[in-house]
């Protein structure tokens, strides 16, 4: 349930795709059957498209990949986290509208 230049990351491959990454990255935590998720998944696969070359954008099933939520903290999908450096500077929590997740993006860029 991604876009084209959405990339899918699991468990496994988080610190080599998202971490290690030398551009930030915006990482999607979701679930098949959350209706928020769906909801901004539109506008997520946009700015992945808006902001290719410049950003990354990533998505990960939290029920087929637990670990890595847990190591987040995640409580609550979707949440959106921005990592720059490999460090998260900037968290979003719900179905919010583009502009906002386009907000933070700008910001790590």
């Amino acid at each position: 349930m991604a876009g084209a230049d959405v990339l899918t990351v699991g468990d496994g491959d988080f610190k080599t795709q998202v971490l290690d990454s030398s551009e930030p990255v915006l990482v999607d935590f979701w679930a098949t059957w959350c209706a928020p998720c769906r909801a901004i998944a539109p506008a997520i696969d946009a700015l992945a498209t808006q902001y290719k070359g410049q950003l990354k954008v990533a998505k990960i099933d939290i029920d087929q990949n637990q670990d890595t939520p847990q190591q987040y903290g995640i409580r609550s999908i979707p949440t959106l986290l921005v990592f720059k450096g490999g460090k998260v500077v900037d968290q979003i929590v719900g179905s919010v509208p583009k502009s906002k997740i386009e907000e933070a993006v700008k910001k790590a860029l």
